[in-house]
């Protein structure tokens, strides 16, 4: 395998390309899995934190994917095209995937953003506010930022007072968390996406019905075209 030397500026970048390479020239081939993070740092003469750092970054493009305790792999149907042409994450969500949880949003989540509006209490208000503002401190880390927004989501729905909601959200939170951790990951957190949420906690606290459900469907048509350009 041949192994070029890597520049001292930037080291992580240049071992994240050689990776790269590495796996779009078929050298590493999918799901197959990749050396050992001690294995990487031998083979470029590098730190293992710059190591850590390029694996990182292959991981939130989607083009690998761990296994805990097992280690790292190659993923499956890349592809090597679009990724050698574009510098955009890929997105681990089919189109109708994607589809299937906007028509729950739309058809749960509206109806729940209205009777939260109408039925929320001191406790509830505290609870999604609680939740908004540890988005907005992990606003530079999705994955902090999405545990909080599936928080702030529930917390919402839970200020329905419909205890059929409720029990819903709570026996699929894992596969709404992947949902929103895919689409934060990809389109990135944007000023819109926190506007839409704080403009969303503002009509819940001020009971304001119709403001709420206009700053959910703002959000949702917002999100619907981001993710037009990227999943095929």
């Amino acid at each position: 395998m041949n192994i070029e030397s890597i520049p001292k500026n930037n080291i992580a970048d240049a071992v994240y390309k050689q990776m790269l390479n590495k796996i779009l020239d078929g050298s590493w081939k999918e799901n197959e899995r990749l050396p050992s993070e001690f294995e990487l740092s031998t083979m470029f003469n590098v730190s293992r934190t710059s190591t850590r750092s390029a694996v990182q970054k292959l991981r939130d493009r989607g083009i690998i994917y761990t296994k805990h305790g097992k280690g790292s792999f190659v993923s499956a149907d890349i592809d090597k095209e679009r990724i050698s042409n574009s510098q955009k994450p890929i997105m681990h969500l089919s189109q109708e995937e994607f589809m299937d949880m906007m028509v729950f949003r739309q058809t749960v989540e509206f109806k729940c953003i209205e009777l939260a509006a109408e039925n929320a209490n001191e406790e509830d208000i505290k609870a999604i506010e609680d939740a908004l503002n540890r988005m907005l401190v992990n606003k530079n880390n999705y994955k902090k930022y999405s545990q909080a927004d599936l928080d702030f989501h529930i917390a919402v729905i839970k200020a329905s007072h419909n205890k059929i909601f409720i029990h819903i959200i709570n026996d699929i939170k894992n596969v709404y968390y992947f949902y929103l951790e895919e689409l934060n990951r990809v389109l990135g957190i944007t000023l819109e996406s926190i506007e839409a949420h704080i403009k969303v906690f503002m009509a819940i606290k001020e009971h304001d019905v119709d403001t709420a459900k206009t700053s959910l469907n703002d959000a949702m048509k917002n999100n619907i075209e981001a993710i037009n350009k990227v999943v095929p």
